[in-house]
């Protein structure tokens, strides 16, 4: 089994990493092609391969290289690539090859990535990836689309996957997987925007004592806040992203997306401000989201 992963980033290097201990891996990124930005420094296209060859996987020269004699091709690549990357593996493709799209964005964008694939010789598969990739790894919870579904899940179940075949339908779960991130990206909006503002006024404590009397089996008075807000420090552009594209999933069917359309304003606003403070998510860990706060007045 030889699999191709187009996007080599965290997501990228974690499916790398572990699928090569029960397959030929092959990585391409775009970022490979970057050149030395000065004499005697290294790149971030050679930490990229130097990375890829110390997890054990082959870094590709080029993404006709990468899909060369691959049985499956996994898209991890960002919400912007989604379709350029089926654009370009499309004619590239042979009989018997799939793509694996497990990008979040609209159902609508699957669509149109499935009938760019369908032109070619190859397949293509709706892949919603249901959780986040860390800690959980290759076991983290996948809905598969499309009328290869039932035939990949269990390819895949034998690699080390959590794999199920939800849809005959190219966007049906991608579908599922953007309704659902109106609610878990918002609630971390919502407890970003909420802790700041109690954070300011010196009363966090009586606002988490409320939540937690309000909904004492989430954790408000433990761990909760630190990881909700975590994930919007870590990886808020990533999701302000995707949430550009829950917003066309929610007008592309007449539903307004006002909450949504805010909670990506949220999503990218920290991680601006951390910018602006030259902070990296690292100078911010062990992560205490009263500290983060504080360092972002």
């Amino acid at each position: 089994m030889r699999i191709a992963i187009v996007g080599f980033g965290e997501a990228g290097q974690i499916y790398a990493q572990d699928l090569a201990a029960v397959a030929e891996v092959v990585v391409w990124d775009k970022k490979f092609l970057a050149s030395n930005p000065a004499p005697n420094a290294a790149s971030e296209a050679d930490n990229l391969r130097a990375r890829a060859v110390q997890i054990g996987v082959r870094p590709a020269h080029s993404l006709a290289e990468a899909l060369d004699g691959a049985n499956l091709v996994f898209s991890l690549v960002t919400a912007a690539s989604a379709l350029e990357v089926a654009k370009q593996a499309a004619p590239l493709l042979t009989r018997e090859q799939i793509l694996l799209d497990f990008n979040s964005v609209a159902p609508d964008t699957k669509r149109k990535a499935a009938e760019l694939v369908a032109k070619g010789e190859g397949d293509y598969l709706d892949i919603a990836v249901m959780a986040p990739v860390p800690p959980k790894r290759l076991a983290t919870p996948l809905l598969l689309g499309g009328e290869q579904a039932t035939v990949v899940a269990p390819v895949l179940t034998k690699l080390g996957c959590s794999a199920q075949a939800a849809s005959e339908r190219i966007g049906d779960v991608s579908a599922i997987k953007m309704c659902r991130s109106v609610m878990i990206k918002g609630l971390e909006a919502l407890t970003t925007e909420c802790l700041s503002a109690a954070r300011q006024y010196g009363v966090e404590e009586a606002v988490l004592n409320s939540l937690h009397a309000s909904f004492p089996s989430l954790g408000w008075d433990d761990r909760l806040p630190h990881y909700l807000i975590s994930r919007v420090a870590e990886h808020g552009v990533r999701r302000a992203e995707e949430m550009g594209e829950v917003v066309k999933t929610l007008q592309d069917v007449g539903v307004t997306a006002s909450m949504s359309q805010a909670t990506q304003q949220v999503q990218a606003r920290l991680p601006a401000k951390m910018q602006l403070k030259s902070l990296s998510y690292r100078d911010l860990t062990p992560f205490i989201w009263q500290d983060a706060v504080d360092r972002l007045k």
